[in-house]
């Protein structure tokens, strides 16, 4: 098998994956698989993942006419995919799930808990298919427990596991603006992932990985989780200066705001000397002091920083939040704007990162996706596949399935014999 690190695959080229999921969690999940390399066979119900009617927008191809248009909601969480449509539930359906769970080294799936099972596809029936098959299997609430049996959806998730709590203006409970419980199951699910291929190399067993959206959400409680667990304090919401470190948040200048992270002393010290305010004031003389008086100092900030710096003679006035910013740097006080989703993706940084690429989607020719967030050195994977049209490949994954039936997973890095 060829170094994947440097073949321009990624490092899990040579491994299939099986996407029996829907919606976010779990199609982000197998997205993120593919980006590292692996080939991933999306299977959808006849009428398609739900996410290809979620919007507006929907695009359509540049010559109109009667092609349906793509939902951009889809487009951001199916790159690299191959799609074959199928009814699970069909005996077709039935035999084309079992002769891919045969050549497959992971499965992923967001069904709520018990529907696989049901539909004849329990871990043990795809175990004894595939005994080294990876499954990954994401629900709302976990797999057990009072409400293990709920449906998960984001904004709910976000909500019960207080997350809404923290976000936002004190007494406005306020959501992510990305479905942050759905892509942190995706992301948690991947790690999973990844350290059971780990194990079975070592074991040649395949693995159960089990996340939700809940546990992610509690996943990233970080401090403020420990604040209750461990100090007693229910944490609340500070709009957008952090709880436990100031100055640290957004500040307004007289055209628009920058954000300024002083996280040490030293910081504070450089801050106080960029805008002029007395750094050895007894009110702000430690940390806690500062957090303490947290509107108090933000207040004699945005005081300062709405006037428009003098510049040297000579030099034309520029816009005052520029100015501010590069005082800011010269001192080494992290800082910067913050930026509209469009200014993001004309940033240069944006585009040195390769943090956007181009493909050439069947109907609707090249389009721009958000890009993957992983750099490997020697390379990873180089050309990316287009999120699929329903039902794209249904002839030639079952083209390959046939030239490969011969009771291996073929196509997987480490063919394992199955029943």
């Amino acid at each position: 098998m060829p170094d994947a690190v440097t073949s321009g695959q990624g490092p899990l080229d040579g491994r299939l994956v099986l996407d029996l999921s829907h919606a976010l969690a779990g199609p982000h999940a197998a997205m993120m698989l593919g980006d590292l390399g692996a080939r991933v066979i999306k299977v959808e119900a006849p009428g398609g993942d739900e996410t290809r009617g979620w919007g507006p927008p929907f695009v359509s191809p540049p010559s109109g006419g009667a092609v349906e248009t793509e939902s951009t909601y889809f487009l951001a969480c199916n790159r690299n995919k191959e799609s074959v449509a199928a009814d699970l539930r069909s005996p077709e359906g039935r035999a084309l799930v079992r002769r891919l769970v045969r050549r497959a080294d992971v499965l992923v799936e967001n069904f709520r808990p018990g529907t696989l099972d049901r539909l004849g596809y329990g871990a043990e029936r795809l175990h004894l298919l595939n005994p080294g098959l990876v499954i990954l299997s994401i629900s709302g609430f976990g797999h057990g427990g009072p409400h293990g049996d709920r449906p998960g959806y984001d904004q709910i998730a976000q909500g019960e596991a207080g997350l809404m709590s923290l976000t936002g203006e004190p007494g406005a409970p306020t959501k992510c603006g990305v479905p942050i419980a759905d892509l942190l199951a995706g992301i948690f699910g991947v790690s999973g992932v990844l350290a059971a291929l780990l194990d079975r190399a070592r074991t040649g067993r395949g693995r159960v990985v089990r996340t939700s959206l809940l546990s992610a959400m509690i996943g990233v409680h970080s401090f403020q989780g420990t604040r209750w667990t461990v100090a007693g304090q229910v944490p609340e919401a500070t709009g957008n200066q952090h709880p436990s470190i100031a100055p640290y948040g957004l500040f307004r200048c007289a055209d628009g705001a920058i954000q300024i992270a002083a996280g040490s002393e030293k910081l504070w010290q450089a801050v106080a000397s960029v805008t002029g305010l007395a750094a050895d004031d007894p009110r702000y003389a430690t940390n806690a002091d500062r957090v303490g008086r947290r509107a108090e100092l933000a207040a004699e900030l945005e005081g300062v920083l709405r006037w428009a710096p003098a510049e040297p003679a000579g030099v034309v006035r520029r816009p005052p939040a520029d100015v501010w910013l590069e005082r800011l740097a010269e001192a080494g006080v992290p800082a910067g704007r913050v930026r509209t989703i469009d200014e993001v993706y004309a940033w240069e940084q944006t585009r040195q990162q390769g943090l956007a690429v181009r493909v050439e989607h069947a109907t609707l020719g090249p389009i721009t996706l958000p890009g993957m967030p992983w750099r490997f050195d020697g390379g990873g994977r180089t050309r990316h596949l287009p999120p699929p049209t329903l039902g794209q490949h249904n002839d030639s994954v079952r083209s390959w399935l046939d030239e490969t039936d011969d009771g291996t997973r073929a196509g997987a890095a480490d063919a394992v014999r199955v029943p």
